[in-house]
């Protein structure tokens, strides 16, 4: 279903409508929290990078704070150069397959991870959970070369906008981006330039091109319509039928009625408001200490329009008390500095906890047990609730899928028709927090396997022990490849059953020996 240009702008415009109604929130959350990711104000539409985004910023517990949410995440959940998901063979798959199917499942899960590290996957994640913390993350996986194999790209929101499909997926996905003119050949080699688009790639190839991307499900036909159109020429340069979205989109917490996701900045925003402008009163009454204010007496000479209420001012009066009173007195001082302390050290404190940033201990010592750590990760989970779900779901799952794809299209790995649905072949979580969850499983099956110890024979017959290895194997994420398979197993205790009746009948043979002998 190849829609026209202008049923392209008008979806993509209504989507933009939508989403302007969040723009205050937005704007304020990477104002002073994100203000490096600002991308409104007017830094976009004035195309002058380099310029001050932090004028109105007083304090920095937002800003560092958030940095620190999306190093946790990352380290908790994608942690760099580590395996943090794993392929397994789904429920559909009969058992005499499944381990074999499983040692394959392996290998792609190793060549995958290769992968990702020739890429910027680490960097463009990191950028990826920043936005998260606003509420709505939005990433890019698309082919790349014999160099990159996958390129990852996180798009700011600001220039993100997208339309919601049926039990809250993301189907459409509108893209503002602006680029080189002479870049855009090399961008899309099937581009079709109109005459005036490559006349100013001729005539002006260093000059800035703004274009729109959309990406629209053709319900109908079940592939993705994707488009590059000139929104100021209206004419459309690319046009390609993917059966893949390129776009990851996650949300934080969705509301019900919303699309785009709130995340803990949205929750937090009130405290730093009352933070920054409690820093900035607090700022200007230390100003007011240091160089003091003044009242003058206005005796015809001085002009008081021209007098301004700030530090080293002079403020003209009729009289300082007294008949006359001095000519040159301070103002006094208002406010107390001890009481804005305390306000300040409650406000940062409940920042922190919003962004997930009051571990207790301090995490910075040293050394750590093994214990510490698990409970830090429960701690961590438990904070998350149901964040963590919609993290797998929106965000892991599809970013899987979305690299085998890229992968099985670039001939690195062959699937061999298998879906990854969960079915067939499903993803399973190996993070170090998906790990710390697992572990109070793992607690179960060790508890009662010490209780059965104690019953003796009869209570080590109520469990299998084969099955509870490979039950904790499958928690802890041990690899297939590691691991005996049934058949393995089944020759195993044959030659041990073999090698118990050979040392049997070599005792039998040596007893009767000694009978002889005797």
């Amino acid at each position: 279903m190849h829609l026209e240009v202008k049923q392209v702008l008008a979806r993509s415009e209504r989507a933009e409508a939508r989403k302007a109604q969040w723009r205050n929130m937005l704007e304020q959350c990477y104002e002073f929290a994100l203000p490096q990711r600002n991308l409104y104000a007017g830094h976009w539409e004035s195309g002058a990078p380099g310029t001050s985004k932090m004028d109105r910023v007083f304090d920095s517990t937002a800003i560092n704070s958030t940095q620190r949410f999306s190093n946790r995440i990352q380290a908790t959940m994608f942690p760099p150069y580590r395996h943090w998901c794993r392929l397994q063979a789904g429920d559909d798959i009969p058992g005499d397959a499944k381990e074999t199917l499983e040692m394959a499942l392996d290998l792609y899960n190793e060549r995958m991870f290769a992968v990702l590290r020739q890429t910027n996957f680490d960097l463009a994640m990191s950028e990826f959970l920043l936005d998260l913390a606003v509420g709505t993350a939005v990433m890019m996986v698309t082919p790349g070369d014999e160099t990159t194999p996958v390129r990852f790209e996180a798009v700011p929101q600001y220039l993100v906008s997208f339309e919601e499909g049926p039990h809250g997926t993301i189907d459409n996905v509108y893209r503002k981006m602006r680029l080189k003119a002479e870049a855009i050949q090399q961008q899309w080699p099937d581009a079709k330039l109109p005459d005036k688009l490559q006349q100013m790639v001729d005539q002006k190839p260093h000059e800035d091109v703004d274009l729109m991307e959309a990406t629209i499900y053709s319900v109908k036909d079940d592939y993705w319509c994707y488009h590059v159109i000139a929104p100021d020429l209206r004419e459309e340069i690319v046009y390609r039928e993917l059966d893949s979205s390129m776009w990851i989109i996650a949300r934080w917490m969705v509301c019900s009625g919303e699309i785009w996701g709130r995340g803990p900045l949205c929750t937090a925003l009130p405290d730093i408001l009352t933070l920054n402008a409690t820093k900035r009163m607090l700022l200007q009454n230390a100003s007011l200490s240091i160089a003091g204010m003044y009242t003058a007496s206005d005796d015809g000479v001085l002009n008081p329009q021209n007098i301004n209420i700030e530090p080293g001012a002079v403020i003209p009066v009729a009289r300082n008390g007294g008949p006359q009173g001095p000519s040159l007195i301070p103002l006094p001082r208002a406010g107390d500095f001890n009481l804005a302390q305390i306000v300040i050290n409650d406000l940062s404190m409940s920042i922190k906890r919003t962004l997930l940033d009051d571990t207790l201990p301090p995490d910075t010592m040293s050394a750590r047990s093994a214990t510490e750590v698990g409970a830090r990760m429960s701690e961590l989970a438990n904070n998350m609730g149901a964040s963590f779900g919609r993290l797998i779901t929106e965000a892991m799952v599809p970013l899987v899928k979305r690299i085998l794809h890229v992968m099985e299209q670039e001939n690195l790995i062959d699937m061999a028709g298998m879906r990854v649905d969960g079915r067939q072949v499903k993803i399973v979580p190996v993070s170090p927090l998906a790990k710390a969850q697992n572990m109070e499983e793992l607690d179960s099956v060790l508890q009662f396997a010490q209780i059965t110890q104690s019953f003796g024979p009869m209570g080590q017959m109520a469990m299998n022990q084969e099955r509870a290895l490979e039950f904790i194997a499958d928690r802890l994420g041990v690899p297939a490849r590691v691991l005996t398979t049934g058949d393995e197993r089944a020759e195993m205790m044959a030659q041990m059953q073999e090698m118990a009746e050979a040392a049997a009948e070599a005792e039998a043979g040596a007893g009767e020996e000694q009978e002889v002998a005797a």
